[in-house]
């Protein structure tokens, strides 16, 4: 009989701890997945009460290391995993599964003074490489330019690394910032400036261009038009328990709830398959 008790007991502690990890779910990762990482917590946690869903915003690169060390439940990444994160895991026992939440195109901006609208990859890649300096040489006036870059511990920079620059070096003279807020911050304030940043970051205190006279727009990203464009993922070890919380969570993107909060952020719905 002690024996039997103790077996229960072994097996009511292991079901608290598990209703723990239930009720906590930590997040971490991109600075461009986090709005929509904070926005359905913020949801989730109003609808469930007693769940505790926390959201820290250190770059693609932590949010892939926190999923190979199995310390976070969802990794938020603006670019997909490499080889070699994809081997870490694997190293560790840890099972990565991809969770699509959002599209994205990634706008290259300029202060709204600034008389310049359309800008080709080509132009937009010698701008960074430093071998167009001043605005006057793509038809603006006679200002330097001041080029502003994602770190690169950033998905967005790899996305506009890979995309843009197709892997050529950016010039030495090139601003690193650690965040889309900071870049849109710093082209706001700068009337010389130009950034990219995700989506989610335009407003009216910067300037979209367009890029190879596409805009950057829902549709045009839809339809695969505009030429600087990604998916948005969320990761986490293994696919979550049917029924679960975090199920719940990771499956939000696919509601009507899900879509309208991606959509009030500035993102496109992965549902928004018509126009």
């Amino acid at each position: 009989m002690k024996a039997g008790r103790v077996v229960i007991a072994a097996v009511m502690a292991a079901g608290m701890i598990n209703a723990q990890a239930q009720d906590q779910i930590v997040i971490d990762g991109s600075t461009t997945v986090g709005p929509i990482g904070k926005a359905f917590a913020e949801f989730f946690m109003k609808n469930n009460p007693g769940v505790n869903v926390t959201v820290s915003e250190s770059g693609s690169g932590n949010g892939a290391r926190g999923i190979v060390n199995n310390t976070i439940q969802v990794g938020m990444m603006s670019r997909f995993m490499r080889d070699t994160e994809f081997k870490a895991c694997v190293d560790n026992g840890v099972t990565p599964v991809v969770h699509v939440v959002a599209l994205d195109g990634l706008p290259v901006l300029v202060h709204p003074s600034n008389p310049v609208g359309d800008l080709t990859l080509e132009q937009v890649r010698k701008i960074y490489k430093g071998e167009i300096t001043n605005w006057r040489q793509v038809g603006g006036p006679d200002m330097a330019i001041v080029f502003v870059s994602r770190d690169t511990n950033s998905g967005t920079y790899e996305t506009f690394n890979e995309i843009v620059m197709q892997k050529e070096q950016i010039h030495g003279s090139a601003e690193y910032v650690g965040s889309n807020g900071a870049v849109r911050q710093r082209v706001q304030t700068t009337p010389a400036a130009i950034g990219y940043a995700g989506l989610g970051f335009v407003d009216e205190t910067v300037k979209a261009l367009k890029i190879n006279g596409i805009e950057a727009t829902e549709r045009n990203i839809i339809a695969g038009d505009y030429p600087i464009a990604r998916a948005l993922y969320m990761f986490t070890n293994g696919y979550p328990k049917l029924g679960s919380n975090l199920y719940k969570l990771m499956t939000l993107h696919l509601t009507p709830e899900g879509e309208e909060i991606v959509k009030s952020i500035g993102f496109v719905p992965v549902t928004q398959y018509g126009f």
